[in-house]
């Protein structure tokens, strides 16, 4: 009993003592010499703990040690709910609350949930509009430091996260992480209403939607939605075939099958671009256009062709891709009976029928049937050349341009003259030399000199 009565009083001094040890440089408070030290390697930046595999070095042992379970791959805690298992506590916890749905951090600016207090803190920044960070080489501001390393990379050019089964490298782990369930197969996310799996959260989270919509009171109620749900998804699938266009857009009146494709147009008339990237600050009308954009910066191209190797940023452009070896051509124009291996190709097409051109200029008013004709057309405007070769820095405003322009240095010529087996890099150089051995050229010097 004496010796609890002297633990218990111990440790109530240990509270109601001052904190005596001040740290010098910012003035806060510890109760022990141990504490201040471990705080005073924050001011002075010391790192006395190294790792004797790959050199990193650490403030505390602590870290050290955690740092260590990724060379020897221990995971000691593990999750009750899937199984996934982690180096340290701290992620487990953050893990667990995606199955429990929790989100204890609250923004009393607009009553945002988060499940982290780290994403409450920079989400406040929002509010408040403060940026923090500032990149040294250009001196563009963000809100999270992450953001900024991110974008330093963008300058650098480093990438130093590489793929062990195929060598392509990442600028982030997390990007290298995603990658590499492309070669295991591996979907960690499991939906806790149908069990259908992902490889990714933003994957889940989209995926979850469906079901959160209604709040479910038994499991009855649950397996009814269900139902429903997979009868809305067969009944707004079914008008593909059906052609049944039910939502219209007010503003050209064109017709789609879905109210989220609809809005997603709408977009183009309000020219609202909600997406920003915070690699170059361009702004794109959706999130899914975000996420495509982003991989110019990563340069991840996940999609590999299993018949010729080539790959694709895309699962879309690989399935176009895919029709080039099977010759399937499904889309057909009804007014000339022309084909095309995308739905995207045929709308494009049937416009060179009607006439339409709903891509205009801003600058100039000129209209263009395609996106990709008006985003060409603007570089006029702007003098972008985005296209740039890597051997003589001479840049191009598309990327055909480009590609003409490569087999100089390639030294390429796929245009032949079936007269003299002379050959061109351009198909316009190869239809001017033709006239040579068709006359024509002669006769149109002959007139010149006529005339003059």
């Amino acid at each position: 009993m004496q010796t609890t009565a002297t633990t218990f009083n111990s440790h109530n001094k240990s509270f109601s003592e001052n904190k005596l040890h001040v740290c010098k440089h910012c003035g806060k408070s510890f109760r022990t010499k141990c504490h201040l030290r471990r705080h005073t390697r924050v001011h002075t930046g010391e790192k006395p703990y190294v790792c004797d595999l790959c050199g990193k070095c650490f403030a505390s042992s602590g870290n050290l040690r955690i740092h260590m379970r990724i060379h020897t791959g221990m995971k000691p805690y593990t999750c009750k709910f899937c199984g996934m298992r982690f180096t340290i506590n701290n992620n487990l916890k953050r893990h667990i609350l995606t199955h429990t749905g929790e989100k204890p951090f609250t923004c009393k600016h607009c009553e945002k949930c988060f499940r982290q207090g780290g994403n409450l803190k920079r989400h406040i920044l929002s509010h408040t509009g403060e940026k923090p960070f500032t990149c040294k080489h250009c001196g563009k501001y963000f809100t999270k430091n992450d953001s900024l390393k991110k974008h330093i990379l963008n300058h650098t050019g480093e990438k130093p996260y590489a793929c062990t089964q195929c060598d392509k490298c990442f600028k982030m782990s997390s990007q290298l992480k995603y990658h590499l369930r492309i070669h295991t197969g591996m979907k960690p996310y499991v939906c806790q209403y149908c069990e259908k799996c992902f490889t990714s959260t933003g994957g889940l989270k989209k995926h979850t939607r469906i079901h959160t919509k209604w709040k479910f009171k038994t499991t009855h109620e649950k397996n009814l939605m269900l139902a429903i749900c997979v009868e809305n998804f067969l009944w707004e699938h079914m008008r593909i075939h059906t052609g049944m266009k039910p939502y219209t857009c007010k503003f050209c009146e064109k017709s789609f099958t879905s109210n989220g494709h609809l809005k997603r147009h709408i977009l183009i008339h309000t020219g609202e671009k909600p997406f920003t990237c915070e690699h170059c600050g361009k702004c794109l009308a959706s999130n899914w256009s975000l996420k495509r954009h982003i991989r110019i910066h990563t340069g991840e191209k996940a999609h590999a062709c299993e018949q010729c190797g080539k790959c694709f940023a895309g699962s879309n452009d690989l399935k176009s891709h895919l029709q080039i070896h099977t010759g399937n051509k499904s889309y057909r124009c009804k007014t000339c009976g022309k084909r095309f291996t995308t739905s995207g190709c045929l709308s494009t097409h049937i416009r060179i029928h009607t006439g339409e051109k709903p891509f205009t200029c801003k600058c100039c008013g000129k209209c263009f049937a395609a996106s990709g004709g008006l985003k060409r057309h603007i570089r006029i405007h702007t003098g972008e050349k985005p296209y740039a070769c890597e051997q003589c820095e001479k840049c191009f405003g598309t990327s055909s341009g480009l590609k003409v322009h490569m087999r100089i240095h390639d030294g390429i010529k796929p245009f032949t003259c079936e007269h003299c087996k002379k050959c061109f890099t351009q198909m316009g150089n190869l239809k001017r030399h033709t006239l040579i051995h068709s006359g024509i050229q002669k006769n149109l010097m002959a007139v010149n000199i006529n005339v003059q």
